[in-house]
């Protein structure tokens, strides 16, 4: 195994589309994050194959500040020490327990499935988005179950761009520091594994394709196409990577990346 790395930070989406939050440590499971991307709003107007209402059509969404009700519940599995004693598979708190609550931009706090955040949603916004609340026990991801982002490939397209580039707007669970002073570095790792501090082992499965998010300002939802246009130009469309879990466990930041092959 070699270092080529270590976690500088880790993030979850607990309302997909809406703020992130960072943690000091995330349990990464098979499903992914413990905690990320629980719920979503469901678009009459999104296709079946991605019927989500997201920041491209309500660039609100990004302003709107999720926590979770009962923190302590959402920051594990509920049986972790014991699963981990017996070689077990941990088991999820009940999503009744996973409840979020929503700061919105103007300072309100509801209740995730409270009507008036719909409301506020569909402010602004063409009315054929006709929402609806989606929850599952598994991430709502666009593809893998983790993303994964390095602070060089941000500098890099600031570079590029000639403009700053904050890396929370590619959205990634974990954001690593490689070792490698190039930006992109990740995408030698398609196709290996890595493992991050002491347990946990990621297969790293394909580059992510990007879409107009990351022309979002993670704060204010104000756009910057030309980064979108770098992605795709220089880059393939691409940015950063997705991963399966093979090997579950706690990640903490400064956690080493090592590869495995």
């Amino acid at each position: 195994m070699s270092i080529i790395g270590k976690v500088d930070s880790l993030w979850r989406y607990p309302v997909k589309s809406m703020r992130g939050e960072e943690l000091d440590e995330a349990f990464a499971g098979f499903s992914g994050i413990y905690g990320d991307r629980l719920f979503a709003f469901r678009s009459s107007a999104s296709p079946k194959g991605f019927p989500y209402l997201t920041a491209r059509e309500q660039q609100k969404l990004l302003q709107h500040r999720p926590r979770f009700r009962n923190p302590n519940k959402a920051a594990r599995p509920v049986n972790l020490a014991e699963a981990e004693s017996l070689g077990a598979t941990p088991v999820s708190a009940d999503l009744t327990e996973l409840i979020v609550d929503v700061e919105t931009p103007g300072g309100e706090s509801l209740a995730i499935d409270d009507p008036a955040l719909i409301d506020t949603l569909r402010d602004g916004i063409d009315q054929k988005h006709q929402l609806t609340l989606m929850r599952s026990e598994r991430a709502l991801t666009d593809c893998r179950p983790v993303s994964i982002f390095s602070l060089q490939s941000a500098r890099q397209l600031a570079e590029e761009t000639d403009t700053p580039v904050d890396k929370r707007r590619f959205r990634a669970n974990i954001y690593v520091d490689l070792t490698s002073a190039e930006g992109f570095a990740e995408n030698e790792f398609v196709g290996r594994s890595v493992q991050i501090g002491p347990k946990v082992v990621v297969r790293i499965l394909e580059r992510d394709p990007r879409c107009m998010m990351i022309t979002l300002d993670p704060d204010t939802g104000e756009k910057t196409p030309t980064l979108l246009k770098k992605v795709a130009q220089a880059h393939d469309g691409m940015a950063g990577v997705y991963g399966a879990v093979l090997v579950e466990g706690t990640l903490r930041k400064g956690d080493p990346v090592e590869a495995l092959e």
